[in-house]
């Protein structure tokens, strides 16, 4: 505690606390948007990218399925590489959430608001 401040010194270091805190969730947030996870479905016949915060980036068919008779499985297969790309991202963003609230020395099951 800074003397003569009385709680003011508590108060300014939780507010050192809180900018420092507010400056590594925008750099995380930054890197989620670097960060890539790749999901697949038919044993890698289509590939999706997905940055750590979800948005789909890139999408990858194998051209070996492209027949007019598959077109419902061809799709089933895209939808089933995307979402498994965003839970990948989804749990890439929560391990990079938990590794940052422990690095601040707060409880890991704290939710941040991205």
């Amino acid at each position: 505690m800074l003397k003569g401040l009385g709680g003011f010194g508590d108060m300014a270091k939780m507010m050192k606390a809180a900018q420092e805190m507010q400056a590594k969730m925008a750099a995380l947030t930054e890197e989620m948007d670097r960060i890539t996870v790749t999901g697949e479905s038919g044993a890698g016949l289509v590939r999706a990218v997905c940055t750590a915060k979800g948005e789909l980036k890139s999408l990858d068919i194998d051209p070996s399925i492209f027949q007019p008779s598959e077109k419902e499985v061809v799709e089933d297969l895209i939808l089933a590489a995307i979402k498994d790309a965003q839970k990948r991202a989804q749990d890439r963003l929560q391990q990079e959430q938990q590794r940052m609230m422990q690095d601040l020395g707060l409880p890991a099951d704290v939710k941040l608001p991205f």
